[in-house]
């Protein structure tokens, strides 16, 4: 084995790297500025609002979406609360703004991927291996490319956020398309409906389930990105329990890990009591 000459693929990698950074830069330096953008706007309208009003608005939320006192109506508030209490405020704010960004980003392209890859089987026998190979890659991998291309920062953490998240609403959307009964869609060629009106208000209605499960669990992956992406300079509690790793500090990294936990857990019940009060409107 010693007399077989080893395959100079690191190389290879790290010229392509090294001449797309030098040479596509004024690719990537838009798209790193324009994400940033968009995080810190996100930042300075939810930080309009004082603490008690932000909590009040999810209330109002929460009770406009289920209707009901209780769950997620009871739950949002108490657990606010105790964030902003803790000391964590901010940090959820600016973690809240990464993981929005990242899921309108990863919802943007994935939908029409996944109505892309429901009508062509080119489409599908190109993309679903490369969703697969995405879903199976350890997410800090993510990390490498993401700093090679646009530093260290916010975008970064938004980028590979995007492409461990996108997956979901891209498989869900394709299932829920191809899920449509035959007998409907026949129904609708049969009165002459043209390929775009049997997809808006056909197809895509039908699907509607299966896509809001999709964005869902597309938001929750990007939740969990946060820690992992901190390591790349992303603030917000992913910074925050990063650090209290690296100095061993059981208090804060608890303490800020449950943040995360009633993040996820408020952000949740919000887009399924979403997609439930959009299925009784149907």
């Amino acid at each position: 084995m010693n007399n077989i000459p080893t395959l100079p693929l690191v190389d290879w990698i790290d010229n392509l790297v090294n001449w797309l950074r030098i040479n596509v830069s004024f690719v990537f330096n838009p798209i790193r500025d324009f994400i940033n953008f968009i995080v810190e706007l996100f930042i300075r309208v939810f930080n309009i609002f004082p603490p008690l009003v932000f909590i009040l608005l999810i209330i109002v939320l929460a009770f406009f979406l289920t209707k009901k006192v209780k769950g997620v109506t009871i739950f949002a508030p108490i657990s606010l609360t105790l964030i902003w209490n803790l000391g964590y405020w901010e940090d959820m704010i600016i973690t809240l703004s990464i993981v929005i960004t990242s899921a309108l980003i990863a919802i943007i392209i994935g939908i029409p991927l996944g109505i892309l890859v429901s009508k062509s089987k080119v489409a599908e026998k190109i993309i679903m291996p490369l969703l697969d190979f995405m879903q199976t890659m350890p997410a800090f991998v993510y990390l490498i490319p993401a700093v090679s291309f646009f530093g260290i920062g916010m975008a970064p953490g938004v980028i590979s956020s995007v492409i461990f998240a996108m997956p979901p609403a891209v498989r869900m959307t394709n299932l829920g398309i191809r899920e449509v009964p035959n007998d409907l869609v026949e129904a609708a060629d049969s009165f002459g409906s043209t390929p775009r009106q049997k997809l808006f208000e056909l197809e895509l209605p039908m699907a509607k389930p299966s896509i809001m499960a999709g964005i869902n669990q597309t938001l929750m992956l990007t939740l969990s990105m946060v820690v992992v992406a901190s390591m790349i300079g992303a603030p917000g509690l992913g910074n925050v329990i990063y650090t209290s790793v690296s100095r061993n500090d059981v208090g804060v990294g608890f303490a800020s890990g449950i943040a995360v936990v009633i993040l996820a857990v408020i952000l949740d019940r919000l887009t399924q009591a979403f997609s439930k009060k959009n299925n009784r409107l149907k």
